[in-house]
């Protein structure tokens, strides 16, 4: 595949390249959005706050915690299950959010909340979802956008991280929107589907990727941002891949390469730099790439752009979508359809 030359008609008949290039007015859409919000005043004193969410929903949700957590008044938990956790009651916020309204995890999660007396409220295109919150008298968060649920990301995690800040757990300001969505634009100038290969660190990295095995590592800030490169190289790309949280990687995954035999071979990992990483993480990242290459695993390092922590966590986010949407057009496979996990829900649904 010329990377140069794709027949978009053939490969790309959702249009992910034109999602993939939203992102940016995404992000500033969701955060007018959530200005219009209006929430209860006992929202704002709530104990504990609990996101529930699946797949390109949840990873929005923990994008905005590790936006929170440095300076978060209270816990912020990620609930991917079907069943709350105990500690879930009346001073817990809740959010739901489900990208269809329909996620049968996040519905019967939200059902018990309702049930415990929780602060509850939805987010998403409307379904179930927003069916029960309109019964339950509860506060729902509606945006339309057409799409897979994991092209939405910037409605999910700037309406999740709008909700917090309104709800006083974490500051959030348009400035910090602002650079988040120049600094984007400005990196998607140079990796965007129009800039040649030979100028365009996107399609060179996923051309060095093809027929490989990516294990994508990050640290802190970018330890979602991690699962977020493998969840699309999983699902735009239809490839496998793992992603490792540094320091703990440190602790058990530097021994696994001793005998990784003929994988070493067809392994390739990602590291995903930030300014804001710790300098004894950093040095933790210099020291694992020594050890890699020295085990004959080629290492990529992907630096994120910008001032703020928020610009850093879009910014490489962005970089990596248009990398899987690439790798996909190198596999010859179309990045919108989701036909296993389509068969999987057909399943469940008969089950």
């Amino acid at each position: 595949m010329d990377l140069d030359r794709i027949d978009f008609a053939r490969l790309d008949s959702g249009d992910m390249r034109t999602k993939v290039s939203e992102l940016p007015q995404q992000c500033l859409d969701a955060w007018e959005l959530v200005q219009g919000l209006e929430l209860p005043a006992n929202y704002a004193r709530c104990c504990n706050v609990a996101i529930l969410g699946m797949g390109g929903s949840a990873i929005g949700a923990d994008l905005a915690r590790s936006l929170a957590q440095p300076s978060a008044t209270v816990p912020i938990a990620i609930v991917r299950e079907y069943a709350l956790p105990g500690y879930v009651d009346e001073s817990t916020l809740v959010v739901a959010s489900s990208f269809s309204g329909n996620t049968e995890e996040t519905l019967s999660a939200f059902d018990e909340a309702i049930a415990r007396g929780a602060r509850c409220l939805g987010l998403g295109t409307g379904g179930k979802l927003e069916s029960r919150c309109r019964d339950a008298g509860l506060p729902f968060l509606s945006f339309a956008y057409s799409s897979q649920p994991r092209a939405a990301l910037g409605y999910s995690v700037i309406c999740l991280a709008g909700i917090l800040s309104r709800a006083g757990i974490m500051p959030l300001r348009q400035a910090q929107l602002n650079e988040a969505a120049e600094v984007m634009r400005q990196w998607q100038g140079e990796v965007g589907v129009d800039v040649p290969l030979a100028r365009n660190d996107a399609k060179q990295l996923a051309t060095r990727l093809l027929g490989r095995l990516p294990v994508v590592y990050g640290s802190e800030l970018l330890s979602e941002v991690a699962r977020r490169w493998k969840g699309q190289f999983n699902e735009n790309s239809k490839a496998w891949a793992f992603f490792e949280v540094m320091p703990e990687a440190n602790h058990n995954a530097i021994l696994g390469y001793t005998n990784a035999g003929e994988v070493r071979q067809r392994t390739s990992v990602i590291m995903l730099r930030s300014a804001y990483d710790h300098p004894r993480v950093g040095v933790r990242f210099d020291v694992t790439a020594e050890v890699l290459k020295e085990q004959g695993v080629p290492v990529e390092v992907v630096k994120a752009r910008g001032d703020s922590p928020l610009s850093q966590i879009l910014s490489i986010i962005h970089f990596g979508d248009y990398v899987s949407l690439y790798l996909a057009f190198l596999y010859d496979t179309d990045p919108t359809p989701i036909p296993a996990i389509n068969h999987l829900k057909d399943r469940l649904a008969r089950a």
